[in-house]
């Protein structure tokens, strides 16, 4: 499961392999906009949000649809979706808002941040 970090302050992003099953465990069960600790991560001190993700075949998760499985719904806005014209309305298959082991990849947010800047963590973490 890869877990990609994006901040806020300087529009980066960092991608994390989350290869071990307690990175994995700390996200399976949650939504959309649930917020979770990254210590586990090796980020401490940073607080998470989620904001979406996509699963095995590329198929992105939404908000407004629980669950999680994938469902067929008629959407006319992303994530899904990007109509050419005002109005269209299309059928496309999407994810629910809950991770599950489907799920391949995650797409987080740092809402809080924490002693040491985000870079020297990742720095440190590409070295070994």
């Amino acid at each position: 499961m890869q877990i990609v970090i994006s901040d806020p302050k300087t529009g980066n992003a960092y991608k994390v392999e989350g290869k071990d099953t307690e990175a994995s465990a700390l996200f399976i069960g949650k939504r959309i906009g649930d917020v979770v600790d990254a210590d586990i991560l090796g980020l401490g001190g940073y607080v998470l949000e989620i904001t979406g993700g996509s699963d095995k075949e590329g198929m992105p998760m939404r908000k407004d649809v629980s669950g999680t499985a994938r469902k067929r719904i008629l959407i006319t806005s992303p994530p899904g979706y990007r109509p050419k014209e005002k109005g269209k309305r299309r059928r496309k298959s999407v994810r629910g808002n809950e991770i599950s082991a489907e799920i391949s990849q995650i797409n987080v947010k740092i809402k809080e941040y924490g002693t040491k800047p985000i870079e020297e963590l990742f720095e440190k973490g590409e070295d070994s």
